[in-house]
């Protein structure tokens, strides 16, 4: 297969886990708020991706387990994205004042498909891209799951300030359905028969693969630190720009235009730069001016509105820039430690890892917020995301070629 026609099937895949995501981290805080929930509930709201963190727990099933005639990964992505788009169609139908523990209920849902997908998702894109493939593979996959983002958070925020619940679900329903055409039109290769003699691989044991091996939890340590300042601070940036004034169409505008280029280019960026920076020197240049970006929402709040015209475009800019370019350098580190036969699995520990510290800190972002005001919120955040860049020189990722101890 063509590296072009790899990019596009991987780019529509990762723009439709990205979509529902998107709305969720981003789109539902400030409408939360806007619904007068506290911050520390908003905050706390951010639980319901607990899927995400949770999903290694079933990722070795997800590698084993196939339909006959299929394909490996195919049977997962085909029949769960599917069943996505109908959830979106039926939580058009729900009103979100009356009804919301009925709408958080089926967010936890959606969450709980959409990290299942991821887990096939990831293992297709490390079966599918050679090591040279990798950097711009990466580039590409965050770009696809930035892009959905900003959908499912920006765009379709403004058709919610527009249009109304209903249509705004029903448009998510019709871009996953879209979406879902190349993995549709995708002839994956079938998987050979395992010999009647070998037995296969313990769940326990495909899911302690990972771990075993010398240096994993180290590693594991410095992918949990290395998001989560970044998320610390991103869980309360939509609930303070509401409060500043910013309308859900602005806001919208803001993620949908701003957002959307600079991280799409960021994300390219990063992972063409994996390539000739090396991964290493990628992942602490890029966390760094991560870490910058992260802080400097800290000038917003004394600046009241007027920092709502020219300089939040400029930070939003900054900031998806950087942390598009600092994923896709992750990304690629985390694709080379995965063991071929065990591809979703050991890619979806590494990703657990980054969503059970992400989400942690997302909780607790509210508290933090309230406690601090929006200004030491965002200064702390950075500083966080800094002290984790430290933490690079400690750890690389493990060597599949290491046997386990």
């Amino acid at each position: 297969m063509r590296t072009s026609t790899k990019l596009g099937l991987l780019g529509a895949l990762y723009l439709s886990q990205g979509l529902p995501y998107g709305f969720f981290t981003q789109a539902l805080p400030a409408l939360l708020r806007t619904m007068g929930l506290s911050l520390p509930d908003i905050g706390l709201a951010s639980l319901l991706a607990l899927p995400w963190a949770l999903k290694f727990l079933w990722a070795p099933w997800v590698d084993r387990w196939q339909l006959p005639g299929v394909g490996r990964r195919r049977s997962w992505i085909l029949p769960l994205q599917a069943v996505t788009a109908v959830g979106m169609v039926v939580l058009g139908m729900v009103r979100p004042e009356s009804q919301l523990s009925l709408l958080m209920a089926a967010f936890l849902v959606t969450n709980l498909l959409s990290a299942t997908q991821d887990i096939a998702t990831d293992g297709l894109a490390v079966e599918l891209l050679s090591p040279a493939e990798r950097g711009l593979g990466n580039g590409v996959q965050v770009a696809g799951y930035r892009v959905g983002m900003i959908i499912g958070g920006g765009a379709l925020l403004v058709v919610f300030d527009q249009l109304g619940w209903q249509a705004t679900f029903f448009g998510m329903a019709l871009c996953l359905a879209v979406a879902a055409a190349p993995i549709a039109l995708y002839r994956e290769p079938l998987s050979a028969p395992a010999a009647p003699t070998a037995a296969p691989p313990s769940w326990l044991g495909a899911l302690g693969g990972f771990v075993s091996r010398p240096g994993a939890w180290a590693w594991l340590g410095v992918v949990m630190a290395y998001k989560a300042g970044e998320s610390l601070g991103g869980a309360m940036l939509k609930p303070m720009l509401v409060d500043l004034g910013l309308s859900l169409t602005d806001l919208g505008a803001l993620t949908g235009t701003a957002g959307f280029s600079a991280g799409l280019v960021g994300a390219l960026i990063g992972g063409a730069a994996v390539s000739r920076l090396g991964a290493g020197r990628s992942l602490v240049i890029f966390g760094v001016l991560q870490s910058l970006t992260v802080a400097a929402f800290a000038v917003v709040p004394p600046m009241g509105a007027a920092a709502l015209g020219a300089p939040i475009y400029v930070l939003t800019v900054l900031e998806h820039l950087c942390g598009g370019m600092a994923t896709a350098a992750l990304f690629t580190f985390m694709m080379d430690a995965c063991a071929p036969e065990t591809e979703g699995t050991d890619y979806t520990v590494q990703a657990s890892a980054v969503v059970i510290a992400t989400g942690a800190a997302a909780a607790l972002s509210g508290f933090v917020a309230e406690r601090l005001g929006y200004s030491g919120h965002f200064l702390l955040s950075g500083l966080l995301s800094l002290v984790a860049v430290g933490l690079i020189g400690l750890a690389r990722p493990p060597s599949v070629s290491q046997p386990a101890p």
